[in-house]
């Protein structure tokens, strides 16, 4: 009897992700447009991790390279694609400069495009994993360079979007001092 109930708790988890991916896409969306104050210790602390991710995104490419044709080449061509968009981003950001901080706005559709971008690469994936389920494929795994592109999309976004923020933040404590 007990045995019977681990099926039943496989279908519940599989149940709640597939509620709250969904839901945590829409509070990504939500919070991403929003307006916040730029704290230069926080600016700092998200660009040293991003970088920390990007090591770890070329890192696990090559890695992952052994099964993956390209690995490497799909995070390269991510990273340059989100960097260009990352200096978009920062053009098209709202910046308020006043006594309390420096506050900004994220332009709401790009941070719609990047939401949506990486609500279809859930969606490409499932379709794919259902799809390699009911052939019997067993190559799926070497065709999931896209994922790679996204994270590397995705990476190269932030990574610039805060260097360009706390460059920002460093000049305005440059024109604050002096």
């Amino acid at each position: 009897m007990p045995l019977l109930l681990i099926p039943l708790a496989l279908l519940i988890l599989l149940a709640l992700w597939a509620l709250l991916i969904p839901i945590g896409l829409i509070q990504r969306y939500r919070y991403g447009k929003a307006r916040r104050r730029a704290l230069p210790w926080a600016v700092s602390l998200a660009a040293a991790l991003s970088l920390l991710s990007l090591l770890l995104l070329f890192v696990s490419a090559w890695i992952v390279g052994h099964w993956v044709d390209d690995a490497p080449l799909y995070a390269a061509a991510g990273l340059l694609a989100g960097a260009a968009l990352g200096a978009l981003g920062l053009g098209l950001t709202r910046f308020e400069d006043e006594p309390r901080g420096l506050f900004y706005t994220p332009n709401r559709w790009l941070v719609l495009g990047l939401t949506l971008v990486v609500a279809a690469r859930i969606g490409f994936g499932l379709w794919q994993t259902a799809h390699a389920w009911d052939e019997g494929h067993h190559d799926w795994l070497s065709r999931q360079g896209s994922l790679l592109a996204v994270g590397g999309l995705l990476l190269g976004y932030y990574q610039i979007y805060t260097l360009g923020l706390r460059r920002r933040l460093r000049r305005r404590a440059g024109r604050s001092a002096g």
